[in-house]
């Protein structure tokens, strides 16, 4: 990744005037503004970026995805019109799979329009050019926030999106839970601190040094999103890495060019991300009054739903393209080992309290 052009002001220039002027900044707000102008870039998805997404790994992510929405449509009614909806959707390689494969169940992409919840205009317009390539006659909207969704039932995909929402992080010292900060040191390196009040962290018996993590937008846009279950028939697949269980720890990280990186560093010109918390998620839908299956391992999900049976049908379609055929089999490795993305991804799904167990998750 460059570096942003001379005579624009980086993101690490306008977080530094900020501490300078107002003092150390939420560690919450200093990722918000580091991730606007990361992604207000484009460049951050595939090899030629900082990191690669399941659907660039393995068309097969995107083609099980696409054919679980179908079948979860179908057991709500087959509602029409209805709206399919991406949180983050990237360079739109998840949702181009997703409206490929549907072709083939009647009804589906006559009853549906694309709504993408994307605020940076130079993805949007990586994401049109995806979407218009595969399915020139669907109808597609963008949106800033899921508030802005449509009236009506909701199938919603969030693949990789929930991990790189800000996040704050709570230290515990001797005067208890204090939030972290970021400030600026002597040298002019970001570094983290703590400030403010004590505040309340569900942790007992905490060690010092010890810290807690909230993703305060994961859990306002699960509670939305459950709400709107409530009031009619949704379903949300929730893709991503984390815990399926609440702990402590310190899990924030940075990615550029494919390698970790320290996270203060360069704030702009790095992916910052963290765990996601999917116990917290659940207990978020279900005080909404939501249903939640999950979660469950990414490998299992991907198996149970016939990945593997899918990929030997591709692998022998490349018939004599060997090259196209190994990576066939190394991406969906990758996707579906314990040893790789098959434990550490997650697959949660939130959905209408009145709606079947949805596919992937019957042995849940």
């Amino acid at each position: 990744m460059g570096m942003e052009t001379s005579g624009v002001s980086s993101a690490g220039d306008r977080l530094r005037a900020e501490i300078a002027a107002t003092g150390p900044v939420p560690l919450v707000s200093f990722m918000q503004q580091a991730a606007d102008a990361y992604y207000a870039k484009g460049r951050a998805f595939g090899q030629d970026g900082d990191f690669t997404t399941a659907p660039e790994i393995c068309q097969v992510f995107g083609e099980i995805v696409g054919l679980w929405a179908a079948v979860v449509w179908q057991s709500m009614g087959s509602p029409s019109p209805f709206s399919l909806v991406e949180l983050g959707p990237g360079r739109g390689v998840l949702m181009a799979d997703v409206l490929r494969v549907v072709r083939c169940v009647p009804g589906f992409l006559e009853s549906m329009s694309v709504h993408l919840v994307e605020r940076s205009p130079v993805l949007r317009q990586l994401q049109h050019q995806s979407l218009e390539a595969v399915s020139p006659d669907t109808p597609v909207s963008w949106h800033d926030g899921v508030s802005d969704l449509p009236d009506g039932p909701l199938l919603v995909l969030a693949n990789e999106f929930f991990d790189a929402l800000p996040i704050e992080q709570f230290e515990y010292t001797r005067s208890g839970w204090l939030r972290r900060h970021v400030t600026v040191d002597d040298a002019g390196n970001f570094v983290l601190t703590t400030a403010g009040e004590p505040v309340d962290v569900w942790f007992d018996e905490p060690d010092i040094g010890m810290v807690a993590e909230i993703c305060p937008a994961a859990c306002a846009i699960v509670d939305a999103l459950s709400g709107r279950f409530l009031r009619g028939a949704g379903a949300m697949l929730l893709v991503d890495y984390g815990y399926a269980h609440s702990a402590p720890g310190d899990t924030l990280q940075a990615v550029r060019n494919h390698a970790f990186v320290p996270p203060l560093e360069d704030p702009g010109n790095a992916d910052l991300t963290s765990h996601v918390d999917f116990e917290r998620l659940t207990q978020v839908a279900r005080a909404a009054g939501a249903g939640v299956c999950g979660p469950v391992g990414q490998g299992r999900f991907l198996s149970s739903l016939g990945a593997e049976q899918r990929g030997r049908v591709l692998t022998r379609a490349a018939g004599g393209d060997s090259v196209r055929a190994m990576n066939l089999s190394s991406g969906l490795r990758r996707l579906i080992h314990p040893s790789e993305m098959g434990s550490l991804f997650k697959v949660l799904c939130v959905h209408s309290p009145d709606l079947s167990v949805p596919p992937g998750f019957e042995f849940c």
